[in-house]
């Protein structure tokens, strides 16, 4: 009121001012149209001002994150073990008779074929009990034929009743006993040339020979299993062995997976990759009680015998066949509590938390073995900015695997000391 009053005030105080005729009607019509619009206009203003002062704010615009199906791929899983590798054969060379090395026939540690000659004893004994014992069936084959041509003789007067009947039967006996004296001086003679034969030592089967234990000169003994000499050992060493314990949980998985078979691949302490190729051939009957686990044994070729017993590695062990499998990116896989949960968002754009059993990595790419479908969209960029039950904006792209990078090579033990070249 105060406003309009000081307008009307103005108003009165311009009225003596005499205003042209024709614009008598314009001036009253513009007098109304002040006294009514300052009002309108405060009373917008005020408006405008409380409005700024209660709107709520605007609604948040939601978070663009990247989406994508997981990647179906075929793949091959593998379980870990830790063991050392055998010889697939050893054999102790140990004398089958007594007597003095004369020679030796192969270099410490060196690669032997089978059959090939490894020490000499002095066979001269053994030669001369060769002549006694084949001269001893000389004579028998000689008191044998004797008999014989008397028990000829006598057996053509039977029918004249020359000779007695009692006679006859003791030379028939005569050549029995001598039949027999022959037999057990052909056995002396076969047991003589196998001593004759056994002083010239061979190896029983190919692979690498340990040092001699003896050295020429020295007598060695024959026995019955260890109580003769050690002479050396011999390990085959193509194929090897390699030789690790499973728990029993991994023996169960196995079993019901792969049966009996399966592929291994071993690294050794210093590589990096998985180089060394072979399968499984060997399960021990039964799991052991007081450890729980169980003896395993895989067979690997070893042409150039590079592979040692007593190495340790680290094995892989597959079924040897491939199974499909959906891969996700590592990072979209999150732990929630106790349970390993992946991030989709549905078609009207809401977040959703699924469950899921989580696999081995590969190439930087989570298998999941189970909880997804080959339609879902998963999160794989912008995890952090979603939440389950909200609301997001999805943006489109691809899941591909990394390629491991190469490892860093091995460092090597360095050397303790070292000197000049001349």
């Amino acid at each position: 009121m105060n406003m309009i009053t000081k307008i009307e005030k103005a108003d009165d105080a311009a009225e003596p001012v005499a205003a042209p005729a024709e614009t008598a009607p314009a001036a009253a019509r513009w007098r109304k149209a002040a006294l009514f619009g300052l009002p309108v206009a405060a009373l917008l203003a005020g408006l405008v001002v409380a409005n700024n002062e209660t709107a709520p704010p605007p609604p948040p615009v939601a978070p663009t994150v990247t989406v994508a199906t997981p990647l179906v791929r075929q793949v091959m899983e593998w379980d870990d073990y830790v063991g050392r590798f055998e010889a697939s054969q050893t054999v102790e060379v140990r004398p089958r008779v007594s007597g003095q090395i004369v020679a030796v026939h192969f270099a410490d540690g060196q690669v032997v074929r089978r059959g090939q000659l490894l020490f000499t004893i002095d066979p001269r004994p053994f030669a001369a009990a060769l002549a006694e014992a084949r001269a001893g069936l000389a004579s028998a084959q000689s008191d044998l034929s004797l008999a014989r041509a008397d028990l000829s003789r006598v057996e053509s007067l039977i029918a004249d009743q020359a000779v007695s009947r009692s006679e006859v039967d003791r030379l028939r006996a005569r050549v029995q006993a001598a039949s027999a004296a022959v037999a057990g001086a052909q056995a002396r003679v076969r047991s003589r040339a196998l001593d004759l034969e056994f002083t010239r030592i061979r190896a029983p089967i190919g692979g690498r020979a340990s040092d001699r234990r003896v050295d020429a000169g020295n007598l060695v003994g024959a026995g019955e299993g260890m109580a003769g000499s050690l002479l050396t050992t011999i390990n085959a060493l193509d194929p090897i062995h390699f030789s690790f314990d499973a728990s029993e949980a991994l023996f169960l998985k196995a079993k019901r997976e792969r049966g009996s078979g399966g592929v291994a691949e071993v690294r050794l302490q210093d590589e990096a990759d998985y180089r060394w190729k072979g399968r499984l051939d060997f399960t021990d009957n039964g799991i052991d009680p007081r450890s729980g686990s169980i003896r395993g044994r895989a067979v690997l070729s070893n042409p150039d015998l590079f592979l040692t017993p007593g190495m340790f590695g680290n094995m892989r062990l597959g079924s040897g066949g491939t199974v499909q499998a959906l891969l996700v990116p590592d990072a979209a896989v999150r732990t929630d509590q106790a349970r390993k949960v992946v991030l989709v968002v549905g078609r009207d754009g809401a977040v959703a938390a699924k469950p899921v059993t989580a696999g081995p990595l590969i190439e930087g790419l989570r298998i999941v073995r189970s909880g997804l479908s080959p339609q879902d969209r998963v999160i794989i960029a912008g995890v952090q900015l979603a939440q389950p039950g909200s609301k997001v904006q999805v943006r489109f792209g691809n899941i591909q695997t990394v390629r491991a990078q190469a490892a860093p090579p091995v460092t090597a033990p360095a050397a303790a000391q070292a000197t000049l070249a001349p």
